[in-house]
This record gives structure tokens, C-alpha cells and sequence, in this order.
């Protein structure tokens, strides 16, 4: 498990760091998105939370789920199998060193996972 973080994501993930610690980090996005007009916050998945339920830990780790229902429909609409990458994701982690790191799906992929060629889909 100790490599798992370097393995090369560039493809199909884009990471950012964040300037700010994990709180307001989460904070930061979860304001963004609801001020955001066309997206809708649907929930969190606090996976150390979680893993503290099944006596276990993990540092910070939180998945904020969003989406613009208009977009989403549209994508479903060019392949059903979009619903698989939908809603939105984005993961917020912070690593051992205390770093802060925002990643999420790069959507040119969705293009290749799906079989997207049509330009009005994308």
C-alpha cells in the first residue's frame, strides 16, 4: 500500500494542491459550489470517518459530491453508461507530510471510457 500514491495518474486524474489545510480546504469547495449557479451539492462521503466506524484510520479523506443536473442529463443522454461517472466527484485528502491535495476525474476521459465521439455530447 505505501506506493499506491506514486503510481502515475496523469491520464485519467488531475490533482491540485491545495494553499490552504484541510478544514478550509473543504469549507472553500463546499461554499463554491453552492454559490455556484447550475450545481447542486448532493452530499460528502468522510472516508475517516468512516474507517474510524470499523475501528480503523485513515488521514483526512472527504469526496464531496456535486452536479449540474442539466449537464449530467445531457451526457446520459449521449451514453447511459455516463450514470457510472455521474454525479461529479471531487476528493479532498491531506497525505503524511500535512499536504492538502484536491483530485478529480479529468473529463476528457469520459470521452474515451465512453465512447463520446459526438462534439455536441462533450
Amino acid at each position: 500500500m505505501a506506493g499506491c500514491q506514486n503510481k502515475d495518474r496523469s491520464g485519467f486524474l488531475i490533482q491540485t494542491q491545495s494553499s490552504y489545510n484541510f478544514e478550509e480546504t473543504l469549507k472553500i469547495l463546499n461554499q463554491s459550489i453552492r454559490s455556484y449557479d447550475g450545481l447542486v451539492q448532493l452530499g460528502t462521503i468522510d472516508h475517516a470517518k468512516n474507517a474510524k466506524d470499523v475501528n480503523q484510520t485513515l488521514k483526512p479523506n472527504t469526496v464531496i459530491l456535486f452536479d449540474n443536473l442539466q449537464m449530467a442529463t445531457h451526457l446520459i443522454e449521449c451514453n447511459p453508461s455516463m450514470g457510472l461517472d455521474l454525479p461529479l466527484r471531487l476528493n479532498i485528502s491531506r497525505n503524511y507530510q500535512g499536504q492538502v491535495f484536491i483530485q478529480y476525474t479529468n473529463p476528457e476521459y469520459w470521452s474515451l471510457k465512453h465512447n463520446i465521439k459526438d462534439k455536441e455530447c462533450l
